[in-house]
């Protein structure tokens, strides 16, 4: 099918029986699309347990909740996810369908868009609807962030596409909204799966998860070798915040993917971003520059992330670092 009047459809995530953030800032996206459409905002939530933390999207923009309770989808099996995503597309016959680029929309939405035979434009910044057509405009980088570009779908609905975590703030809670919470069940072949679930192991990170995290210190090749940056972790556990990092210092091996802020790593939307030695790559600045409050340290008075600085700092990363770890030390004693 290949119509405009589908309801538009978010992907919900359940993380340990609780909503993600990552629902609520989906409904963001999704709300002003299907605004421009005419058309309900739907969100699509899998899990077992969850229909009561389902019914809390609705006062976050969703008008229907499609809820899938099950022991099945406890743990995350990627398999059964897209048999039961597969069947309520047929069912209902979306006509976009959003989801996070974490970890979890990253593996379903490929998989589901083959499925289904569904164009899939990853990592879009910006979204739209056109005026003629009502089709879907999906704006993303590309050629290495130097463009940006308009991409829109060929072929049967749904639209499908991904966006960054915190790349839009979720809209401000509405207890006054009504909607409606629809139950969903779906034959028992839908749930068999080919995976044996083991366990899972959290990754081991100082403070909250990058995406989550309201003060990230950051370093880049400035830092000059690992145990330079390795003092960024004190610093940040003195402040509460998270570590991040450039791709050239991830590429040098002085810190893990998972810390890697940039088009090819996460978007970040902190309240306080710390970048110590980061020149300041067209790549990075992309992932970073959302956030609130922007301080750079840096030795060239031409970096460009000074461009985007709210407070630039020209001089050694290290001893600026060390400095400030001493009198954050002498403040807190």
């Amino acid at each position: 099918m290949n119509g405009t009047n589908g309801e538009v459809w978010t992907l919900a995530e359940v993380r340990d029986g609780k909503m993600h953030s990552v629902s609520r800032e989906l409904l963001a996206w999704g709300r002003e699309l299907a605004d421009d459409l005419g058309a309900p905002l739907a969100s699509v939530v899998m899990g077992g347990g969850v229909k009561d933390a389902a019914a809390e999207l609705i006062k976050y923009g969703a008008d229907k909740v499609y809820v899938v309770d099950s022991p099945e989808f406890k743990d995350f099996r990627a398999d059964i996810i897209v048999n039961t995503l597969e069947k309520l597309t047929d069912k209902y016959m979306p006509s976009i369908l959003i989801a996070s680029a974490t970890t979890r929309g990253r593996t379903l939405m490929p998989l589901l868009s083959a499925r289904l035979g569904c164009g899939l434009t990853a990592d879009c910044t910006e979204m739209a609807i056109d005026n003629e057509s009502k089709r879907l405009i999906q704006t993303r980088p590309a050629i290495g962030g130097n463009v940006m570009a308009d991409i829109k779908t060929k072929g049967r609905d749904p639209q499908m596409c991904t966006v960054r975590p915190k790349s839009r703030r979720p809209l401000a809670a509405d207890e006054s909204r009504s909607g409606e919470v629809i139950c969903e069940t779906v034959p028992a072949d839908a749930l068999m799966s080919l995976l044996t679930y083991i366990g899972f192991e959290p990754e081991k990170t100082v403070g909250l998860p990058l995406q989550e995290a309201e003060l990230i210190v950051a370093g880049g090749k400035g830092m000059k070798n690992a145990k330079n940056f390795a003092k960024l972790e004190e610093l940040a556990s003195l402040l509460g915040g998270t570590v991040g990092a450039s791709r050239m210092a991830v590429d040098l091996g002085w810190a893990p993917y998972s810390a890697q802020v940039g088009l090819s790593g996460k978007s970040v939307t902190p309240r306080v971003y710390i970048a110590f030695g980061i020149s300041g790559a067209v790549q990075h600045i992309a992932g970073m520059s959302g956030a609130e409050t922007i301080i750079a340290v840096n030795h060239d008075p031409e970096a460009p992330i000074f461009r985007v600085a709210d407070l630039s700092i020209q001089g050694d990363a290290m001893e600026t670092l060390n400095a400030l770890i001493d009198a954050v030390k002498a403040r807190k004693q």
